[in-house]
C-alpha cells in the first residue's frame, strides 16, 4: 500500500510539473532545458513521473515557472501565488535501526550524506533522523511501516513520551517511557508484546516527536 501511495503521489506531482511548465509558456521539455540548462533526461523523468523529485528540485522548478512551491510539491495552496509563504521542509536522513544503534558508539555516525532522505514539514529546530518502524510493539502509536522523526537534541525524559534508545550492544528500539515500570521503556501495543531486555546501560538516542503513516 505504501508503494502504491508513493507512486500515486509521484505521478500527481509530475502532472503538476507539466501544468506549471505549460502555464509558463514552454511548449515542451526541450524548450525548458535549453532555457535553464538542466539535464534533459533528469527533467523528462520528473515530468513523466518515472522518477520522483525532492524539495530541492521542487524549489528550482517553482522559481523557474513562477508557481507556488506548496502547490507543486504537495498539491496545496494557490498554484499561481508564488509569494505565498512556503512551508518549512527539511530533508531528514532516513537511517536503519542498526545505524541508529551505532549512534551510541565512541565514534558515532556524524556524516549522514550517504543516507537517503525523507521530507518533513514544519519540524521545529533540532538534530533530526528518521526511522521506519518495524514490528508491532508500538502499533498503538506507530503501525509497522510508519516513519518516526527523532530529535537527537531532545533527550530529556518525560513520562509517557516516546524515545529511541539503545543498549550497550548497539541494539536500538523505539518505546514509551514509563518511569514506574521495569524496564522504564515499554511497548505501546494492541498485542501482548514483552518489554525489551536491555544489555547494560541504556542510552537515549532522541525523542520521537512525529510519527507518519501513509494510508
Amino acid at each position: 500500500m505504501l508503494k502504491d501511495q508513493e507512486q500515486f503521489e509521484r505521478e500527481e506531482r509530475a502532472k503538476r510539473l507539466v501544468m506549471a511548465r505549460k502555464n509558463a509558456g514552454f511548449a515542451g521539455p526541450k524548450a525548458i532545458v535549453d532555457r535553464f540548462g538542466w539535464n534533459a533526461n533528469v527533467y523528462k523523468a520528473h515530468e513523466s513521473g518515472r522518477n520522483g523529485f525532492g524539495i530541492a528540485d521542487a524549489k528550482k522548478y517553482a522559481k523557474a515557472f513562477k508557481v507556488n512551491l506548496n502547490w507543486l510539491q504537495f498539491g496545496t495552496g494557490d498554484a499561481l501565488d508564488p509569494e505565498e509563504r512556503p512551508v518549512s521542509v527539511a530533508d531528514v536522513p532516513k537511517i536503519s535501526w542498526v545505524s541508529a544503534g551505532q549512534l551510541t558508539d565512541q565514534a558515532p555516525i556524524t556524516d549522514f550524506s550517504e543516507f537517503p532522505t525523507v521530507a518533513a514539514l514544519d519540524l521545529p529546530d533540532g538534530d533530526w533522523i528518521a526511522l521506519e518502524v518495524e514490528g508491532n510493539s508500538m502499533n498503538k502509536i506507530s503501525p509497522p511501516g510508519s516513519i518516526i522523526f527523532v530529535n537527537r537534541r531532545d533527550k530529556r525524559l518525560a513520562p509517557n513520551a516516546l524515545y529511541v534508545v539503545a543498549d550497550e550492544t548497539g541494539a536500538a528500539t523505539y518505546k514509551r517511557y514509563r518511569p514506574n515500570d521495569n524496564p522504564p521503556f515499554q511497548p505501546a501495543s494492541y498485542e501482548d508484546v514483552p518489554p525489551p531486555q536491555f544489555q547494560g546501560a541504556v542510552t537515549i538516542i532522541g525523542r520521537v516527536r512525529r510519527s507518519v503513516i501513509e494510508m
